[in-house]
Formats: C-alpha cells, structure tokens, sequence
C-alpha cells in the first residue's frame, strides 16, 4: 500500500472524471457556433434571436442557414421597428417586449434597420441549406 492514500474510491474518481466529459460534450453539441461578425444559428434549432436594446441590435449581424426564422425582441425602453433595405419585410411598430419573426428561406444578404432609428442598422446572412443524401 502506498503512504498517501486517496480518500475517493477509484471507481467514483473514474466515473466523475467520465461523468464531466459527457456533459462537456452534450453542452458544446447544443452550443450555436460564434463566428467573428455575430451569430451562427444551429441549424437544427431553427431560430436565430436579435435583442432591440439601448438602441441598438444584438447581434447585428447574424449568420444563418435557409429555413431558419429569426426573431427580433424589443427589449428597450423605446418604439423600434424593423425594415429591410429593400422593402423585402417590415414588422409594425414594436413596443416594450414585442418581438417580430421571419423565416428566411432564400440564401443571400439581408440588410436591415429600425425605420423610426435609421442609424441602428444590421445584417442576416442566409447559407443554402445542407442538402441531405
């Protein structure tokens, strides 16, 4: 026998060690990707979401895949309203905790601001989505 002696059984240090390895991996697997200019929405989940705050969108620009709706929540103290660029979609005047949706299901880029605060601007870049074998 060895003259320290480890207080926790190895079959219990074995199964602690395994036990922060499974939830590590099943977090990072239901984690959305970060990329460099805002969000990329998994596209299992199929739901991207932009905070309205401090006069401002969070992210702004936002990286998604066809057939992802995104969802933008109006969590500021003011009126905001959110319009494409080229009148592609408009939501009404959102209020405190309004939100607006849209389903993007056309690649490209979708420039984006709020119609009553021009300087509050923001992107959705829509990637085709994965086709299946």
């Amino acid at each position: 026998m060895s003259a320290t002696a480890n207080p926790i059984p190895r079959r219990v240090r074995f199964g602690l060690i395994f036990g922060a390895i499974g939830v590590t991996a099943l977090l990072a697997a239901e984690l959305p990707s970060l990329g460099a200019s805002g969000v990329v929405a998994d596209a299992a989940a199929r739901a991207a979401t932009i905070k309205i705050d401090n006069f401002a969108f969070a992210p702004a620009d936002v990286t998604i895949t066809a057939g992802t709706t995104v969802i933008w929540k109006n969590e500021d103290g003011e009126v905001h309203r959110v319009q494409e660029d080229h009148n592609g979609f408009s939501s009404a005047a959102l209020d405190t905790d309004d939100s607006f949706s849209r389903t993007f299901a056309t690649p490209g880029v979708y420039h984006y601001f709020c119609s009553i605060h021009p300087y509050m601007v923001g992107k959705i870049v829509v990637n085709p989505a994965a086709k299946s074998n």
